[in-house]
């Protein structure tokens, strides 16, 4: 099938895909009916307005609080200010900025050339992505750290390295996953960069002492070391390398020990060598993926932190295997295991995800730039050529050094190169996210949990329907 070559056949096309996406958004996934931004209201409302503690805050009827870092809370202060409809209005709409502001760090300069065709495309495959789709229905904090992170990774890659180190402190002091990026920073060597990130955690967190020092007290000495607070470890949402070990029963903490081990030693190894090649791209991609893999928690909504990979991919001239695996993202595959992940199936197919996070870290293609970021080759007996008269012309057209390639993000995880048309992978990367079969894509009547994410309690025998809104 050609793609459309008028305005008038991108619209009609672009209106029959968000047609089929709105109707796949409103079916298949779970709408989580915004649980975690009513855990981070309650939590606020509580301790400013009922005098409670940060961490007893319990949202009615389910055993699950806050979970995250004091700061957190501290940030999170002006809810208290507003009601829950505003909060979620104002969180949606700065998820939405985040989510532009990823995508636009990954495109590069010249994301203007993809136009409102290229957006459109980009818009619709995003809205497939089930870790997207969690983060904007439970209301996290995914989007914003990621947005964070990759305002240093932007920063990296384009020399301005004055100010780098403080979006990756900030995200690192409202969560702690986002602090392996400082590891990075320490692998590449940049130790300003580290340092500023190091100092703003830490005065983050400093601060969050003096205005809450119990909460602090709290979590430092016993919150952050309690991993029921969180959620079961073997809950299928749960797609680290602890989720498959608790699924399979393993509960050694030796052998959890070894794999993360072997996976930061890998991931130095590949960040040292992609960093070395003044990629950064590729380096940060592999920390997001380094960081889903080693938490003890990841639940699929954490798995936003995959997007800048497929950004790799498609620039390393992979857009079809960014298409299939983001594809299999958009399926919601992981939950046809929800009530049984045993046996061989069960251990393949609960932990889909941990296997495309896996083999991301493994075969990521790193420091594979495009020509004209490459270095140019010196040898000790050449001599400078003379400055040519095209020179110019050549500069202003390759765009800034350093600066991220023209592949979009969203549309680029799926073969979409938007433009003139729609090249290989837009088929494989939308179209496979709607699954045959009745009621949840996957060709069984039984949908996921609706659970919040960190589910604590036994998992029920007869799931609640994927057209119901989560239970609170």
């Amino acid at each position: 099938m050609r793609p459309p070559r008028t305005d008038r056949g991108r619209l009609l096309l672009l209106l029959a895909l968000a047609a089929v996406v709105t109707v796949f958004t409103a079916t298949v996934p779970l709408l989580r009916d915004w649980f975690d931004l009513r855990v981070y209201y309650g939590t606020v409302n509580s301790w400013i307005h009922e005098g409670g503690r940060v961490y007893d805050y319990r949202v009615p009827g389910t055993p699950y609080g806050f979970t995250y870092p004091p700061f957190a809370a501290v940030v999170m202060l002006p809810m208290a200010l507003v009601g829950l409809r505003t909060a979620i209005v104002t969180a949606l709409l700065l998820n939405l900025a985040a989510l532009a502001f990823a995508v636009r760090v990954c495109v590069g300069p010249r994301w203007r050339r993809y136009g409102w065709y290229g957006a459109g495309l980009a818009a619709c495959a995003l809205a497939l992505f089930e870790p997207l789709r969690d983060t904007l229905s439970f209301g996290q904090v995914n989007l914003l750290l990621l947005a964070l992170v990759l305002a240093d990774a932007g920063l990296l890659a384009s020399g301005r390295t004055r100010w780098a180190g403080v979006g990756i402190g900030l995200a690192a002091a409202v969560k702690l996953t986002p602090a392996l990026f400082i590891g990075l920073l320490l692998v590449a060597r940049r130790w300003r960069a580290a340092a500023v990130a190091t100092t703003v955690a830490a005065a983050a967190t400093a601060l969050a002492a003096l205005v809450a020092p119990d909460a602090s007290r709290f979590y430092w000495t016993r919150a952050l070391w309690d991993t029921t607070r969180v959620g079961r470890l073997d809950y299928v949402s749960n797609q680290s390398l602890q989720g498959v070990l608790a699924r399979l029963g393993v509960e050694s903490r030796v052998v959890w020990a070894v794999l993360v081990l072997a996976a930061l030693g890998w991931w130095v190894w590949r960040a040292r060598r992609a960093v070395a090649a003044g990629d950064w791209q590729a380096a940060f991609a592999l920390t997001g993926l380094t960081a889903c893999l080693v938490s003890p928690v990841t639940w699929v909504h954490h798995l936003v932190w995959l997007l800048p990979s497929f950004a790799v991919l498609i620039r390393a001239g992979r857009p079809r295997v960014a298409g299939a695996l983001y594809a299999v993202l958009c399926t919601s595959v992981v939950w046809l295991w929800f009530d049984d992940a045993s046996g061989v199936d069960g251990f393949l197919g609960s932990n889909t995800y941990t296997w495309i996070t896996l083999g991301l870290l493994v075969w990521l293609p790193a420091g594979q730039l495009p020509e004209e970021r490459r270095p140019a080759s010196r040898s000790p007996s050449a001599t400078a050529a003379p400055p040519s008269a095209a020179a110019p012309a050549i500069s202003a057209a390759s765009g800034q050094p350093g600066a991220w390639p023209a592949s979009t993000a969203a549309a680029t995880a799926t073969g979409v190169v938007p433009g003139t048309g729609v090249e290989s992978g837009v088929g494989s990367g939308v179209d496979a996210g709607f699954g045959p079969g009745p009621g949840n894509g996957h060709g069984r009547t039984r949908s996921a949990s609706s659970e919040p994410t960190g589910s604590t309690r036994p998992a029920a025998a007869n799931p609640q329907s994927s057209n119901a809104r989560a239970s609170s």
